[in-house]
């Protein structure tokens, strides 16, 4: 039961921080990226359903990726290992972006920026999840 409450907050601490990590990315899609880069222009956002739903999959995300992230890095100290769980979850996203790239009738280079920002959201939320091991509010996946 110890280890379910301590995957559960590894899950909220990743879920809040990718969603933290996504507002910033939004605002700063909105107000400096579309405004000042013309190719970047279709990641204005305003405030309706798709930005709503982008932040409800993106918090979703961070909760499977904090508790995920907490059991690839138990007891071991690989740092490959890290960076590997922090890739996956920012390719799969990032990769389905560039997809919908290729798939448009617009230029790839918005979708290029959605790819590395998801890139940016899980190695946000793993130097939060490593913080917070750091300092014992969330043990670490102990092997049996």
């Amino acid at each position: 039961m110890a280890e379910r409450i301590e995957s559960l907050k590894a899950g909220i601490l990743g879920g809040f921080s990718v969603c933290f990590a996504f507002v910033l990315v939004s605002l700063l899609n909105t107000f400096i990226l579309a405004n000042y880069f013309h190719n970047l222009a279709s990641l204005h956002s305003d405030i309706n359903w798709h930005l709503w739903v982008s932040g409800a999959l993106a918090t979703f995300s961070g909760l499977l990726f904090g508790v995920t992230y907490r059991y690839i890095i138990r007891s071991d100290k690989n740092p490959q290992l890290k960076a590997g769980g922090v890739l996956a979850f920012g390719l799969v996203r990032g990769l389905t972006q560039i997809e919908l790239g290729l798939n448009s009738s617009i230029t790839i280079w918005p979708f290029l920026a959605l790819a590395a920002e998801s890139l940016l959201w899980f190695a946000f939320a793993a130097i939060a999840l490593d913080f917070a091991i750091k300092l014992r509010w969330i043990k670490p996946f102990s092997s049996i």
